[in-house]
């Protein structure tokens, strides 16, 4: 079955459990009529080589294999505007053209080293490459100007894709809406509520210039002028790199983070206050806009990619583990004791290495991991929250899933948590309703205990990754493919010792079995794990199997909750429901364990 945001809904969503009428199954190339067969030479592409003489570099890609990181190299240095590729999903739903460009692997490949080997980006490098040489709206003066006048964050639109890049049609989107959402510096300490004193020096985006877009919402910087260091030998040294996090959509993350890092206490295992507050004057209302915040940059990368490579080459010891997993834990730990909030994002890829080789932890937006990666208790919350949004239409213009069904959940998250739809709708910082200070809806219907169980579920799916060496807890993501995929499963036990191996069990306590149990990625496509490598099983039947699992596991979390729900009233809940550890006996578990081990070496 092909990835789309079709395949989402029906497949990989709880909204599969309810989903009516027949899905619209996209038809192989292999199926295809002489009109519109690869083999008819009238369908071929004339080259996806790369241009000589590029003017443009792709960097990555985001939005499902929608949106893709474009930046002009003939222009020099230019400051970290964000005005990205979009090819919007409708744009590219011809069968043979997704398999020619590669976009069914856009989908879930991320990363600039495969992201550049893609027809798509080939494409769209070629086309960039003659939309700016041609003497129209595409000049190289042109996107310049774009560069100086358009508000951050605007958009390059491919209205169509084509074989023929000359008859691909390319509008400019100018995002004035963005710019609206973005604070304005003179009230940003009021709007965060934090101490003058923490506010970062503010410096003009103008000042900074890009040199590499990492992912949507970090790239790589430097500062031009007076951020050269000089050497002993009195030699210019080269610029100093930054990580600029900015935003092109749903600004309230952003701003969170902001407040979690100033106000966090500061813990050597989590990142640092930001350095500097990037700003940028705005023609709409003429403010001055705080855009982003720049941060330390850690050029050794994160634990996904990490732990894999020094598995393979038999480079990862106990003892080095043993200290990640401790300073790991011990972050966690302050950042709910110290911090006074949660983390609902520990995972691998939030894990990076300072040049020491110790840990430091990342990502304060708050947003979460995806299910499969996230505690059972907060699942349910966040199918519940799914189900009770979903606006999706059929081709007959009708809900996919029954009025009646959305109503009902939205009704009971409304009682667990009044006003969430606010939380959830709205894209720009502001006061949020009974003094609510996060956008989390699953998170915020927890109490801090539940809070607290649930990253200690994520710390103990973490904890295995580390001891086992592996990228992520389940191999072949829907969402994102890695460069070096798991070669087993959480939660088989290969190398973690046996002590290590009982504590990750009580912290994955209430663990359910997953949905890509039965429907995994193989390469690009959606199939029945139980299928072998040539099979190729019809898509309706891959639809059926999610659609029964969702059934049953929407049932499990209903009951769970109603019961959470008529236990509170009674005052009989047990907040740490399924017992499992709290932060602070898993970081003396290991610091005990370290210590004995220690010990025997």
């Amino acid at each position: 079955m092909e990835l789309n945001s079709t395949s989402i809904h029906d497949v990989i969503h709880p909204t599969a459990a309810f989903s009516q009428g027949s899905p619209q199954i996209a038809a192989g190339a292999e199926a295809l009529p002489w009109l519109e067969s690869q083999l008819n030479p009238k369908n071929r592409i004339d080259s996806l080589d790369p241009p000589e003489n590029a003017l443009w570099r792709i960097d990555g890609c985001t939005g499902l294999g929608t949106q893709y990181y474009a930046l002009p190299l003939f222009l020099g240095d230019i400051p970290p505007m964000r005005f990205d590729v979009f090819i919007p999903e409708e744009a590219a739903n011809w069968p043979l053209l997704r398999q020619l460009l590669d976009l069914n692997a856009a989908f879930h490949t991320k990363d600039a080293i495969r992201v550049r080997r893609l027809g798509i980006s080939r494409h769209i490098l070629r086309t960039l490459q003659a939309w700016t040489a041609s003497g129209g709206g595409g000049n190289p003066g042109s996107v310049l100007d774009m560069y100086k006048h358009l508000p951050f964050g605007s958009r390059i639109i491919f209205e169509n894709l084509d074989l023929n890049i000359h008859k691909i049609k390319i509008t400019i989107a100018p995002t004035y809406y963005v710019e609206k959402q973005l604070i304005g510096l003179s009230r940003l300490q009021k709007c965060l509520e934090v101490p003058p004193d923490r506010l970062p020096e503010p410096i003009d985006i103008s000042q900074l210039s890009i040199v590499q877009q990492l992912h949507d919402s970090v790239c790589l910087v430097h500062v031009g002028g007076n951020d050269r260091d000089r050497s002993e030998s009195g030699r210019t040294a080269p610029k100093k790199l930054w990580v600029l996090k900015a935003l092109t959509s749903g600004t309230k993350y952003l701003y969170s983070e902001l407040r979690n890092l100033l106000l966090l206490e500061p813990h050597p295992h989590i990142m640092t206050r930001p350095k500097y507050l990037v700003t940028k004057y705005c023609r709409f209302g003429g403010k001055t806009g705080v855009v982003g915040f720049m941060l330390p940059y850690y050029s050794t990368g994160s634990l996904r990619d990490i732990l894999p490579l020094l598995r393979i080459h038999s480079q990862l010891t106990l003892g080095t583990q043993l200290k990640w997993a401790t300073q790991l834990a011990s972050a966690v730990l302050h950042i709910r004791e110290r911090g006074h909030i949660f983390y609902p994002d520990l995972r691998l890829d939030n894990v990076v290495l300072s040049d020491a080789g110790d840990i430091v932890m990342l990502d304060f937006e708050q947003r979460g991991v995806w299910c499969e990666f996230a505690a059972p208790e907060v699942n349910a919350l966040e199918y519940t929250r799914i189900l009770a949004s979903d606006d999706s239409l059929g081709k007959d213009m009708e809900p996919t899933i029954p009025r009646d069904i959305q109503d009902r959940y939205a009704a009971f998250l409304s009682r667990l948590l009044p006003d969430w739809d606010v939380l959830q709708s709205r894209e720009d910082y502001a006061p949020l309703p009974h003094g609510y200070e996060s956008y989390n809806v699953p998170w915020m219907c927890l109490s801090p205990l539940e809070q607290e169980a649930a990253e200690v579920y994520m710390l103990g799916r973490v904890l295995w990754c580390i001891f086992e060496g592996q990228s992520a807890p389940q191999h072949a993501a829907v969402w994102q493919s890695y460069r070096w995929e798991p070669d087993f499963e959480f939660p088989e036990f290969r190398r973690t010792p046996p002590r290590l191996r009982e504590l990750v069990n009580r912290c994955t306590r209430g663990r359910r079995d997953v949905l890509s149990s039965l429907v995994t990625r193989r390469g690009s496509k959606l199939v029945l794990r139980a299928d072998g490598p040539d099979e190729n099983r019809d898509a309706a039947e891959v639809l059926r199997v999610a659609r029964e699992w969702w059934k049953a596991e929407v049932k499990v979390a209903d009951d769970f909750l109603q019961m959470r729900d008529e236990m509170k009233l009674r005052g009989e809940w047990d907040e740490n429901y399924f017992r499992r550890p709290t932060l602070r006996e898993v970081v003396a578990s290991l610091e005990e364990f370290k210590a004995s081990a220690n010990a025997t070496y």
